[in-house]
């Protein structure tokens, strides 16, 4: 156990140091396009889609925030669907009629190795609505060859690539020849939620209502939880 304490502190510690500047940078830019009437959205398959509900409805979390739920790229569908449905070129394609994308929204793809045609194709689309797209994956996986039938990977289509730092393979340990303990929700729910907070911070400079939401098992978060929701229920499903 002592281990993986040591390996996962040792890659936050990394990842908060070398993508300050990213956060910095891509915060600004969000809470522009949030002041302006935008929602951020969020899409990942797979273990991937963990983190793209992490930041939707979160006590203490951005309400503008909704993930983009394909069911069949969900591991409660089953693994192996979700994983076959990821490289499957033409799935996005087909399930587009689920997605929407309005002026001043903000993408963030999420793909440990951003080599797989979903989370690309889903990339270009937000490129094609003039959006802000960003993804949420580990540059280290640079030399493994995209599967996209453009050739390119996910960090050569999106306009900000956070780097997870997160080994090729995600295990923090080996034994045996196996790779073990896995790094990518730890330190993509870390990077998410510090980006998260910068935007919050950029947006408190004009403003004393933030869009933050109170925890629901305060006693005094009802008003305000549904003062928020009231304010993005025609983009965001609450319910």
């Amino acid at each position: 156990m002592q281990s993986y304490w040591k390996e996962i502190n040792t890659l936050l510690e990394q990842v908060a140091e070398h993508e300050k500047e990213n956060i910095a940078n891509a915060s600004k830019l969000i809470a522009d396009r949030i002041k302006k009437g935008g929602i951020l959205q969020l899409f990942g398959c797979g273990h991937s889609h963990l983190l793209a509900q992490e930041a939707y409805y979160r006590a203490g979390g951005l309400v503008p925030v909704a993930p983009i739920t394909l069911e069949p790229l969900m591991l409660h569908k089953g693994a192996l669907t979700s994983s076959q449905n990821e490289k499957d070129p033409t799935f996005i394609d087909r399930n587009k009629d689920q997605i929407s994308f309005e002026p001043n929204d903000i993408l963030i793809v999420i793909s440990t190795s951003g080599r797989n045609p979903a989370p690309i194709d889903m990339a270009f689309l937000g490129k094609e609505a003039g959006i802000l797209v960003l993804s949420l994956q580990s540059l280290l996986y640079k030399d493994q060859e995209g599967r996209h039938s453009s050739g390119k990977r996910l960090e050569q289509v999106v306009d900000i690539a956070l780097n997870t730092h997160v080994p090729v393979g995600d295990g923090l340990l080996s034994n045996k020849g196996l790779q073990y303990g896995p790094a990518s929700t730890v330190v993509g729910a870390a990077l998410l939620n510090a980006l998260l907070c910068e935007v919050i911070e950029e947006i408190s400079k004009e403003t004393e209502e933030l869009p933050v939401f109170k925890s629901a098992n305060l006693s005094d978060s009802h008003l305000h939880n549904e003062a928020m929701m009231e304010k993005y229920k025609k983009r965001i499903d609450f319910e």
